[in-house]
């Protein structure tokens, strides 16, 4: 075997390796594909002497590559599978509490109430000042109304 196609072989052993390793380290890159390709192509290369110095290597390399690409894409679909995103809509925060973070006015939507962990835009049948606890009535929108608390609502 020459030293060429020996040190070549070699070569795409080592890089393969590093490449699986990294998509290890580095899950949904897919340096799987080339790894693969480079590892095949390198063991196949340490067994039959000058055969990356062939024209059968890059047929191999393509023979060896669709069938990995496709099965790597599998995979991340089925470990990765779409959940559709979690939102609040308004007309579900109808009862809950929240806390008033910018003055709550009549007539605008420039008041600001907190509910849970989302800042909602909100309106009032009176003005509600920062601090203070208000229930939601009701939305419309992405916005919400609210009146303040009664102290028997605590």
């Amino acid at each position: 075997m020459s030293d060429l196609a020996t040190s070549l072989a070699l070569a795409f052993v080592i890089i393969g390796i590093l490449l699986l390793i990294a998509e290890a380290l580095s899950p949904g890159t897919f340096l799987v594909v080339p790894g693969t390709v480079l590892l095949i192509l390198g063991a196949i290369g340490l067994l039959f002497e000058d055969f990356l110095l062939s024209w059968w290597s890059p047929l191999i390399a393509g023979l060896v590559m669709i069938p990995t690409t496709v099965l790597t894409i599998k995979f991340y679909q089925k470990l990765g599978e779409p959940v559709p995103p979690t939102t609040t809509v308004s007309g579900s925060l109808v009862g809950r509490t929240g806390t008033v973070t910018v003055n709550v006015m009549p007539g605008n939507l420039r008041g600001k109430v907190r509910v849970g962990s989302d800042t909602w835009s909100a309106t009032s049948q009176r003005e509600i000042e920062v601090g203070a606890k208000v229930k939601i009535v009701g939305s419309e929108g992405v916005h919400i109304k609210v009146e303040p608390l009664n102290e028997e609502d605590n």
